[in-house]
């Protein structure tokens, strides 16, 4: 780093994304993309024609956008806050509602401690169980900004509805944020919560299940007042982040919504049998409700076994955190991908 930078962020860890190497063709299954592409409406939105009219700033308000999204889920638009990913909102948050400190579990989105970390918040991690479940009760009356990806991050376990309100009744001065950034692939929303509690927060995005992961493309359903807080920090750093391309792609997403749907259903039952391959080859496998499963051999450490997939051209993720470093993350592809995933384990393992 250079000399001029703020001191105080001398100890800053950066977040590190999923590689995403060029030196030859990889069955990519390391950053929980969809193996489908947006639906024919998305791509003819984003047409010649819009193209051609980039020389103009796009609606700060994303008003079509916003519209869509409320009636999507059945809410008033000033309940809807849309941002340059849900990345771009889950900045927001730690931003605005975490004067009083952070917690959220210590094995999750990686992202959650370096805002933390860039803004200065105090947090804490209470553990997994031994199963690498969230237990309920350490976030109950935890007196602070309470911030869970359900389904969770690298695990892609979920926890029902009951439990994120029981949290959430038990912090009535502070914000819960669920991160369901993963909730379209077999976990229950917790949006309808969003209600009767003015203190939830839902985040969601259209990079999983919408297949626009390129476009940028986050939304957030809440209280009119959390939404109003988000919209003064946005419209106080930068107002035109959706730009127009991006704001078409998301209207026309959510008019194929059966498409989308139907994507869902196949990577479910693509997950189920890849998940039972790995299991009548001795792994262990988290019950994932995301489009991605957290795999553990006896037979291989996971960092071997992720050099070794990588070596025949099958990228999947591995962590250092000491509680998953024996697993590897592996995203959902088309079966296609899944069967050649699933040739080369069986030919590393012998």
């Amino acid at each position: 780093m250079s000399r001029y930078l703020s001191r105080r962020f001398d100890g800053l860890e950066e977040y590190i994304p999923g590689e995403q190497p060029q030196d030859r063709t990889y069955i990519k299954l390391n950053t929980n993309e969809s193996p489908y592409p947006p639906s024919p409406g998305v791509l003819a939105a984003v047409n010649t024609a819009e193209v051609a009219r980039l020389n103009l700033y796009s609606d700060p308000d994303a008003r079509i956008l916003t519209q869509a999204l409320a009636a999507q889920y059945g809410v008033e638009p000033e309940h809807v806050f849309l941002s340059n990913g849900s990345d771009d909102i889950l900045n927001f948050c730690f931003l605005a509602f975490c004067d009083g400190g952070a917690m959220f579990p210590e094995v999750t989105y990686g992202f959650y401690p370096v805002y933390a970390a860039l803004h200065g918040v105090a947090y804490e991690t209470p553990p997994l169980r031994p199963d690498l479940s969230i237990d309920p009760a350490d976030y109950c009356s935890a007196g602070r900004t309470v911030v869970l990806a359900n389904p969770n991050a690298q695990t892609g376990l979920a926890l029902p509805l009951s439990d994120i309100e029981r949290i959430v009744q038990s912090n009535p001065d502070h914000v819960m944020v669920i991160d369901e950034a993963y909730v379209d692939f077999g976990a229950e929303s917790a949006v309808e919560l969003t209600r009767q509690y003015d203190n939830l927060l839902v985040v969601q995005t259209f990079s999983k299940s919408r297949s626009l992961a390129g476009a940028r493309l986050g939304f957030a359903i809440g209280p009119a007042a959390l939404i109003a807080d988000l919209n003064r920090l946005k419209f106080s750093t930068n107002p035109y982040n959706l730009n127009r391309l991006t704001q078409l792609a998301g209207a026309a997403a959510l008019a194929e919504q059966a498409y989308y749907d139907e994507n869902c259903r196949r990577i479910r039952e693509t997950r189920a049998r890849t998940r039972q391959a790995l299991l009548d080859l001795g792994f262990t496998c988290t019950d994932s409700r995301a489009n991605f499963l957290l795999a553990s051999s006896p037979a291989i450490p996971g960092g071997e076994l992720y050099r070794r997939l990588k070596d025949r051209g099958v990228l999947v993720r591995h962590f250092t955190d000491p509680k998953i470093e024996n697993h590897v993350r592996i995203t959902i592809g088309a079966p296609d991908e899944m069967e050649a995933l699933l040739a080369a384990v069986r030919a590393i393992l012998g």
